[in-house]
Formats: C-alpha cells, structure tokens, sequence
C-alpha cells in the first residue's frame, strides 16, 4: 500500500539557475563557432532542451498530487571540489568553476553554462550525495534526488549531453570514501547511454554498472552489447542496447533475465539508479509506459531489499515531456513509497481483452 516505506525526495531551488539560452551572446571561442555553425545548419528554432521547466513541472505535479510516505528535503550541502575530484580531474573541476558568473559553450554537442550554472551543479552533486547519505545512514527506506543539470553523460574530463558532474558517480564515490560501501551497483535506464559514468567505472569491480539505452547511433552512440569494461573491470559492465520500438514486456525482460541474475553475482552493499525519464512513448525513444516504469522500480526495489536492506538512491537524469515527466517521476514515487506495481503486457492486449469481453454478448445467439 502507498505509505508503507517511507521516501525522501531531495530538492533544491538553486538548480533552477542553470539556464543556458541560446539567444543570448556566449564568449567567443572555438567551441562557440562550432556550436553556432552546427545551430545554423539545422532546419528548425533549437532552444535549449534541458532547461529550469523540467524540475519546477516535476515539483508542481508532486505538490498537486502528493504521495504518503514521500518527504521533501531542501537545503543539502553542496558538493565540495574534494567530492567532485574522486570522478572528475582537477583541470576539469578546475575549469568549471572559472566559468562561475559566466555564460559559455563548454562542448560542441552544446553543453552551455549560464551564469549560475556551477552553484546548480554542486547543488545536484550535492543533493545526489544527500540522497545516498539518507539511505545508507537508515534516515528512510529510498531516496529520489530531483537534480538538474544531469550527470550521467559528463566523462572525467568533458562536459557532454547536458550534463556538467556526473552526480550519480559522484554520489557512488562518496559511499564508497565515506560511507562504507563496498560494492554499488548503479542502474541506468535512461533513454541514452550513460557513457560518463560508464567511463569513470570501466575498470572498477567494485561498482557493477548496468546500462539499458537505445542502440547507436542514438546519442553518444556508445554502450554496445560488447562493451563489459576492462582490466580489473572487466564483466562489471552489461549495456543492453534496445531498439527504438522496445517497450514494457522488454524492458521488464532484461530487468528480469539479466539484472536480477548479475545483481544476484554480485551482492551489492548499495543500489543507485539514473533515473531518465525520456524512455517514455511520449518523449525520445523506447516506448515505456507509466506502468513500465513501475515495472522496473519494482524490480530494482526489490534487488534493494534482497541485498542491501533496501538501501535505493536515485538520481534524475533525462526527460524533455513535461508531462511524462513529471507523471512519470510520480509513478516511480508511488512505488518506491509502496504502491502496487501491475502485470506488464503488450501494450493494447488488456483493452483488447475488455472490448472482448463487452462485445461478446452480441454475439451469444448467433453462436447458439
């Protein structure tokens, strides 16, 4: 029933900063000319997709529509350089906060900062590190970190995807340096591949990573089927690249049929998830329905509870629907607070089954 765990969601207003837009003057390098030679040679108006609206739709849904057993929290600590360079190098880190106050294009697949965008960015890492803490320390049963800008695409020394900290790797560092965690294993369902991340792990085995995506050449084109990590690291890595057209019965298969045996291999000490919620028939790619993403919480849950107590952080990632969104992110909540998560079937087949059953009767006398 919902309101049988309890949930807390981390949130911040300070991540509303981050507004890169487009029409407005950026400083003038060789990244800028490329950017701006790649806008215009699009045959549409490109704005910025990964803008202030997405959280504050999220959080507007959320306090129309409130879920018993999930609490809001506000006001975490911002990730600090020494957190953010157990992932990231110092010349990186470095480079980001000289562009505080600033508006630039920080990479060609326009990645942007506006003048707040490090304090947003901190604030992400810092609130993806606060759901964690929350989890691992016992203070609730799951935790969902409402962050923005996204992290799962920012590699050790790039900012890429939208996305200028890897906040969920950054989050994993932190449990494993500080929180006793020794093995973490990080789900990501977003629609793209989360090449950062897979990066900054490729040669760990003490974080299992597990990517579903939509196959390249879907952006970054990386995560193919053959990728499994190297060296130390090698097999704790799984990509399950999906055709456009997958939806909930796949979805739930690879969760089923592949996390749930490697999760079992693996025992992890924490479960993370990059929560995007582009997978959904409404935004970019993989067909999933609220009720898939259900699905998948559940099973993810339940990996939680069989393992490690039920310890279950996630970290948003993508999702450029407002209304998928932030109903998505919603049925996520209902479950992790304990609410049902239904039989998934072939999208259509359980409305077929009750035009069925309605017609039926006007047929009876004729079979007769």
């Amino acid at each position: 029933m919902i309101g049988d765990r309890s949930v807390k969601v981390f949130y911040d207003e300070v991540m509303l900063g981050h507004n890169p837009e487009v029409d407005l003057p950026f400083m003038p390098s060789r990244v800028e000319k490329r950017v701006r030679s790649i806008l215009q040679g699009l045959n549409f108006k490109w704005s910025y997709p990964e803008h202030p609206g997405r959280l504050s739709a999220i959080k507007a849904y959320l306090d129309e529509h409130p879920i018993d057993g999930v609490q809001f929290c506000c006001g975490a600590v911002a990730a600090t350089y020494e957190q953010l360079a157990r992932v990231h190098t110092t010349s990186y880190l470095d480079h980001i906060f000289s562009m505080a106050g600033k508006r630039a294009w920080l990479d060609k697949d326009t990645t942007a900062v506006s003048p707040d965008s490090v304090s947003a960015a901190t604030a992400a890492s810092g609130n993806a590190i606060a759901a964690v803490t929350s989890v691992v320390k016992g203070e609730c049963q799951s935790a969902f970190a409402l962050v923005r800008p996204p992290g799962h695409h920012a590699e050790p020394v790039r900012a890429r995807g939208f996305c200028l900290l890897n906040n969920v790797a950054i989050a994993a560092a932190h449990a494993q340096a500080k929180l006793g965690c020794e093995r973490i294993l990080i789900i990501d369902w977003d629609a793209h591949h989360g090449n950062g991340t897979q990066d900054i792990f490729w040669a760990d085995p003490d974080v299992l990573f597990f990517d579903t995506h939509c196959a390249a050449p879907f952006y970054p084109g990386s995560g193919h089927l053959e990728d499994v990590g190297e060296g130390l690291g090698e097999g704790y890595t799984i990509n399950v690249p999906l055709p456009e057209s997958a939806g909930d019965v796949a979805f739930e298969k690879v969760f089923r049929e592949i996390l749930i045996p490697a999760a079992d291999y693996f025992e992890p000490d924490l479960v993370l998830v990059s929560a995007g919620f582009d997978p959904h028939r409404n935004d970019m790619a993989l067909n999933l329905t609220y009720d898939g993403f259900r699905a998948i919480t559940r099973i993810v849950q339940d990996i939680a509870d069989k393992h490690c107590d039920g310890r279950l952080a996630m970290v948003l990632e993508g999702g450029y629907n407002l209304t998928s969104l932030s109903k998505g992110v919603h049925a996520v909540l209902e479950t992790l607070a304990g609410g049902d998560a239904p039989e998934i079937r072939e999208v259509g087949v359980r409305e077929a089954e009750q035009a069925a059953e309605f017609h039926r009767s006007a047929f009876q006398d004729l079979e007769e």
